[in-house]
């Protein structure tokens, strides 16, 4: 497995058990903290993705930018802008 390969799949790791460990703040009626709730909604918004990663799967990037951007629907965010630059124009 190629060095990249490898550091893509523990980045993915990392995004999956994250969103695993704040799978609690999900959801428009939680009451906690408000960072901590946008964490869990992009987590749970790129899960899907990394797991397909952990797998040695691929996911189509523009798919992933728009899970993103409602997050920042829902909570008044750009994070979708910094990622955007990731998405290959190759496809």
């Amino acid at each position: 497995m190629p060095n990249t390969q490898s550091q893509a799949k523990i980045l993915a790791q990392g995004i999956y058990e994250i969103r695993l460990l704040l799978a609690g703040y999900l959801g428009s009626q939680n009451a906690g903290d408000p960072v901590v709730r946008r964490a869990a909604h992009l987590a749970y918004a790129l899960h899907n993705e990394a797991l397909s990663v952990i797998e040695g799967g691929t996911f189509d990037g523009a798919k992933a930018v728009d899970k993103v951007r409602a997050v920042d629907r829902m909570f008044e965010e750009s994070f979708a802008s910094r990622f955007e630059s990731h998405v290959s124009n190759d496809a």
